[in-house]
């Protein structure tokens, strides 16, 4: 019924074997572990597993990685798929709940629950569709210049306790309905990473719904590599210059639609 995918880089086996343990739902088929350092430490840990499906890949980034597993869901009748980071995890019984969820909504192609970081915090990872102000010049000013509009961006105001159509999930667990892919597309392989989950997302949302939904809660062990590395930063910008080119830096109309009217939904002042 559900198969996943998680896309290693180099990854720590501890930090994967913690994410495999939390995918032991008997409702869970397959996993395709996409390595894009073909480390041959990860492929002989992989052996262990009855279900896991290594993939041995070029680096060819965070959606690229993805879409090589997806390309082979898309041959089965295998009804969920789940896009997971190696730094997640959460209780296997979430599976169950996401699966009642989306079997009682049918015209939600993308489910992203709660998300929070190891110590409890709350990880802001549903969002407005961003204006360059957001993700890009926000890096360079100072912080008190730009608060107000990253907590509206972020959707800081609301409690987030009650579910959300919303535009943009972040990437670290996106729990699509495999068949919306037949209709949307994959993740757009122009971006290395980052904002392919942005792009993936508000093409989703154009079709169906995007829902945030609280009914469950996953632990999300953010890195964030561009804030603590030059070199993933200047990937970082460079793949946002990308996604601004295709979809406006400026004049975006669809983006100011859409967050005007979740804007308005949440009753934001």
């Amino acid at each position: 019924m559900i198969t996943v995918s998680i896309v290693t880089y180099k990854t720590k086996l501890e930090e994967l074997e913690k994410c495999l343990n939390s995918l032991k739902s008997p409702l869970i088929s397959r996993i395709y572990i996409v390595d894009n350092s073909k480390m041959e430490e990860i492929a002989d840990f992989c052996q262990q597993y009855s279900n896991v499906i290594y993939i041995a890949s070029a680096n060819v980034g965070y959606g690229a990685g993805h879409n090589q597993a997806i390309h082979l869901v898309l041959k089965t009748d295998e009804r969920y798929h789940l896009v997971l980071n190696s730094d997640v995890y959460f209780e296997a019984s979430i599976m169950n709940k996401l699966v009642v969820y989306m079997d009682t909504h049918k015209d939600v192609a993308q489910v992203q629950p709660n998300v929070i970081y190891p110590d409890g915090t709350m990880q802001y990872t549903c969002r407005l569709l961003p204006t360059p102000i957001n993700l890009i010049f926000r890096r360079f000013l100072p912080r008190w210049l730009v608060e107000r509009t990253d907590d509206r961006y972020l959707l800081k105001f609301n409690d987030h306790k009650k579910e959300m159509n919303i535009p943009y999930h972040q990437g670290s667990f996106m729990f699509f309905r495999t068949a919306c892919f037949n209709i949307v597309g994959l993740f757009d392989e122009r971006f290395f990473m980052y904002p392919e989950d942005i792009d993936i997302t508000r093409r989703m949302h154009k079709h169906y719904k995007t829902m945030f939904w609280p009914g469950v809660t996953i632990v999300h062990a953010h890195r964030a590599a561009s804030y603590k590395s030059k070199k993933m930063l200047i990937i970082h910008m460079k793949n946002m210059i990308k996604y601004f080119n295709k979809w406006g830096w400026i004049f975006d109309s669809e983006r100011k639609q859409w967050n005007r009217n979740l804007l308005k939904e949440l009753h934001y002042k």
